[in-house]
C-alpha cells in the first residue's frame, strides 16, 4: 500500500506592533527646540537692550562696519583689528580714525585759537573745569552741575539741577549764585575759541492737571537768562546765534518729571553748522 504524503501547514504569527521608524524624529525635535530657544533668546535680547546697544549688535554683524558711525567691534583679541585696520577705517571729522591713531593716520595741521576740534575742545574744557574745581569748595560744588559731551551739532555743555541744589529760584528764571559761578567759568572757556554758540533751555515735565503749564515759557526764559549771564561774564554777544526753549520735549531720564531734566545747554557749534 502506497504511503500518502501528509500536507505540511505553516502558520505565520503576525506581530501587532508598528514598524520601526528609526531616530530621525529625534533630530527634527532637537532642531525645533534649538530654533525655539534662539527665538526666545532674540525676544529677550530685544527687550533687555537699548536702541544704541541694538545698533552696536547690528553693526557687529554688518560687513560694512568700517564706514558705520557706531561700531559693534571691540579692541581686544576678537575685535577684528589688524595692522591694516587704520587703512580700512573711515576717517573722523578730526582727520584721524582712532583716538590714538598711527603716525600715518594722525590728524594734521596746526591747532590754534578758534581751530580746535570738538574732542580737543572737550578735553580743554574738562581740564579747565577740573582746575577751577580745585580753587575752592564753592567752585567745586558748582561744577558738580556740569557735564560735557560731543554730538553732531558740536560740544554740548550741560548745566543741570541737582536734587539738593537748583540752578534757579523755584519755578522761575531767576538765577541762583551757583549758576552765576558756572557761567563765569564757561565764559572763560568759550573765549578760547571763535565758534558760534547756541543756548537751549529744558525743564522737567509737570503734572497734566495744571491749568497753565509753564514748560514752554519757563524753558525759553531760562535759556535767555543763561545768554545774559554769559554776556555779563564777557562772552561776545555776536557769537550767540540761537536761543531756544525746548520745554519738556527732550528728557534725559526715563522719568520725565525728574529734577535732572531741568537743565540749560550751552552748545559750541561746529563750523559747518
Amino acid at each position: 500500500m502506497q504511503k500518502q504524503n501528509r500536507p505540511i501547514i505553516k502558520r505565520v504569527k503576525k506581530s501587532g506592533g508598528h514598524a520601526h521608524h528609526g531616530g530621525a524624529w529625534k533630530v527634527a525635535y532637537a532642531d525645533f527646540v534649538t530654533a525655539m530657544m534662539a527665538f526666545f533668546l532674540l525676544m529677550w535680547l530685544l527687550n533687555a537692550t537699548t536702541e544704541k546697544q541694538r545698533k552696536g549688535l547690528a553693526d557687529f554683524f554688518n560687513p560694512t562696519i568700517p564706514i558705520n558711525r557706531v561700531s559693534g567691534g571691540g579692541t581686544d583679541m576678537f575685535g577684528g583689528d589688524s595692522v591694516f585696520s587704520e587703512d580700512r577705517m573711515a576717517q573722523s571729522g578730526a582727520g584721524a580714525s582712532q583716538i590714538v591713531p598711527t603716525e600715518a593716520q594722525r590728524a594734521r595741521g596746526e591747532v590754534g585759537r578758534g581751530d580746535m576740534g570738538m574732542e580737543d575742545e572737550k578735553k580743554a574744557l574738562d581740564d579747565l573745569l577740573q582746575a577751577r574745581g580745585g580753587e575752592s569748595m564753592t567752585m567745586e560744588r558748582a561744577l558738580r552741575h556740569v557735564v560735557t559731551r560731543v554730538t553732531d551739532e558740536g560740544l554740548v555743555i550741560e548745566v543741570f539741577d541737582l536734587p539738593d541744589t537748583a540752578l534757579f529760584e523755584g519755578d522761575t528764571a531767576v538765577p541762583r549764585a551757583v549758576l552765576r559761578d558756572v557761567a563765569r567759568v564757561l565764559a572763560d572757556v568759550l573765549a578760547l575759541t571763535t565758534n558760534r554758540v547756541a543756548v537751549a533751555g529744558h525743564v522737567r515735565n509737570y503734572p497734566l492737571t495744571l491749568i497753565d503749564n509753564p514748560v514752554w515759557p519757563l524753558s525759553a526764559d531760562r535759556a535767555q537768562t543763561m545768554r545774559r549771564l554769559l554776556g555779563d561774564m564777557g562772552l561776545e554777544a555776536a557769537r550767540i546765534t540761537r536761543v531756544a526753549g525746548h520745554a519738556d520735549r527732550r528728557p534725559v531720564t526715563q522719568n520725565p518729571m525728574a529734577i535732572r531734566n531741568n537743565r540749560v545747554e550751552v552748545i559750541l557749534l561746529r563750523r559747518d553748522r
